[in-house]
């Protein structure tokens, strides 16, 4: 066997609701209970017969190939905690030397090669490499030390305690310019930025806030913006900008580039002109 270079085979995919790693959740216990997942298993290959003493068990664990990092960094920034970069292994980051994902899920139920799952918090076409059983003895340790996650969950329980919870209000505009692109295009960006902003509103490269001006900030959700405003623990969103300029929008156009979204951009430059700071 040459160690220098090994060579796996996915066994099967994973299909699940999230299409991009910006909608997905950090963790499978974060994600909407009523987000289900199925494990398809590659046929002619007897998998039926390995998942038979799988039923009874309530939770399974799934190592996969997080096939989209192509790319790994020694350090890397969290998305809890303090705006500062801890070592890869010491984080559940994706971009990994190797990528390889380890997620729990819930066993809802085993149809031949099929395994019907719980909340998930892997992309849609994840390959999978195996599927192991979680054992309660021998998998969990509650009272083990989690290292540097120890102290931001102390200082999250401190926030908390403070009452440090955001309230996320929208503006007339905003409300409107939200349903519109729901309506017009199914493009939902309202749930996805409260459930942002009410978490923490500060900027933060994970999660995609910077600063706009002195006094707004702008949240981007995919070649969307949310531009708003901070005042104690109330955040007020003023209005969705487009992520791309009219004249971005011209240039590409002129050399045949394809934008995100693009024919909403459009539109949305037409029903919703910017106006200028």
């Amino acid at each position: 066997m040459n160690l220098d270079s090994l060579t796996l085979h996915p066994i099967g995919v994973i299909r699940t609701p999230y299409s991009d790693r910006f909608r997905a959740p950090r963790q499978p216990s974060m994600a909407d209970a009523s987000c289900e997942a199925t494990v398809i298993l590659n046929p002619d290959h007897n998998f039926e017969q390995a998942c038979e003493d799988l039923a009874g068990f309530d939770m399974i664990w799934l190592i996969v190939w997080l096939h989209h990092n192509k790319t790994w960094k020694p350090k890397v920034l969290p998305p809890r905690g303090p705006r500062k970069k801890r070592s890869v292994f010491a984080t559940r980051s994706p971009h990994r030397p190797n990528p390889l994902g380890l997620s729990t899920a819930r066993l809802l139920e085993i149809k031949g090669r099929t395994l019907h799952l719980g909340a998930t918090d892997l992309l849609d076409g994840t390959p999978i490499l195996d599927i192991k059983p979680y054992i309660p003895y021998a998998d969990s340790f509650p009272d083990a030390r989690a290292g540097w996650l120890d102290e931001v969950a102390a200082a999250e329980a401190r926030a908390k305690a403070a009452c440090l919870t955001y309230t996320v209000e929208w503006s007339e505009l905003a409300r409107r310019q939200a349903e519109w692109l729901a309506k017009e295009f199914e493009i939902e960006l309202s749930a996805e930025a409260t459930r942002i902003l009410t978490n923490d509103p500060s900027p933060h490269p994970y999660r995609r806030i910077s600063r706009w001006s002195r006094t707004h900030l702008i949240l981007a959700i995919k070649s969307w913006r949310v531009k708003f405003t901070v005042d104690g623990t109330r955040v007020f969103v003023e209005r969705i900008v487009s992520g791309y300029s009219i004249s971005s929008m011209s240039r590409a156009a002129q050399t045949q580039e394809l934008l995100h979204d693009q024919h909403a951009h459009d539109a949305f430059h037409k029903a919703w002109p910017q106006v200028p700071d």
